[in-house]
């Protein structure tokens, strides 16, 4: 069995552990974290961040897959932040770190917390970067630019940059703020390209052609969050989760 086949199995076993939430693992369908993880090329032994985990759905994947050989760095909320959600996401994401160490006994937690507070790594110190749908919230904020410049600063040269995003239509108007959750994967792109990375690949891994994208509450209309309740709730569990752009970008290696 070759080694990547080996890392891959282990992989599997993370995604398959009876310690995922049981909701969240109802997701795998839609974010299909064993195809996206090996996409990116994700080993074992790396050093990895992932910037802003939210409710821990990845972290409770890579945290047991890289803690024996790598290191797995949640770069979160500013626990001291003046913005209550912020404040109280962060202090949601340490209690569950804490309350389950056999997952979560290596990892390692930074703070992400743009415009002041970006450097959640030392430079030039990581493997891997993966951000899941973030960078909308950074981009109707103004702080895309600045974050994709951190996560450069922080890659090692030849690491990667995983993104994954709610993805616009390509004939659609651009929604400049960022406030229904879409980017264009072409924006995309140039955010990262204009920050030094080199596009490597793209994947459909998790495309959706049924989302029309087109919702007057925004990405959030679809599942899981419906955030029109219960008003044609059949319709849009029909639909699935967003299509997402599937991205790896890689930091050059010095010349």
């Amino acid at each position: 069995m070759s080694i990547n086949a080996q890392a891959s199995d282990k992989l599997a076993e993370a995604i398959a552990s009876e310690h995922r939430t049981e909701k969240y693992a109802a997701r795998d369908e839609f974010r299909n974290p064993y195809e996206t993880l090996n996409f990116f090329g994700i080993k074992e032994d790396m050093t990895v961040v992932e910037i802003w985990p939210g409710g821990g759905w990845y972290a409770e994947i890579l945290a047991p897959y890289l803690k024996d050989k790598g290191q797995y760095i949640a770069a979160g909320f500013d626990p001291a932040s003046d913005v209550d959600y912020y404040k109280r996401n962060a202090k949601k994401f340490k209690e569950k770190i804490a309350a389950n160490p056999k997952q979560f006994d290596k990892t390692e937690l930074t703070i992400m917390q743009p415009p002041k507070k970006l450097a959640f790594a030392k430079e030039n110190a990581v493997d891997m970067v993966v951000s899941f749908r973030n960078t909308h919230n950074w981009h109707r904020r103004g702080y895309a630019e600045s974050v994709y410049n951190s996560v450069f600063k922080a890659l090692k040269p030849g690491g990667v940059f995983g993104v994954v995003q709610h993805r616009a239509g390509k004939n659609q108007p651009t929604d400049t703020s960022g406030e229904k959750g879409y980017l264009k994967q072409s924006d995309v792109i140039a955010m990262a390209e204009k920050a030094g990375f080199k596009l490597l690949a793209q994947s459909e891994i998790n495309a959706n052609p049924k989302d029309t994208k087109d919702y007057e509450n925004g990405v959030w209309t679809l599942p899981p969050s419906y955030r029109l309740k219960d008003k044609d709730r059949e319709k849009y569990t029909a639909i699935g989760e967003s299509d997402r752009m599937t991205l790896k970008f890689v930091k050059p290696a010095k010349k």
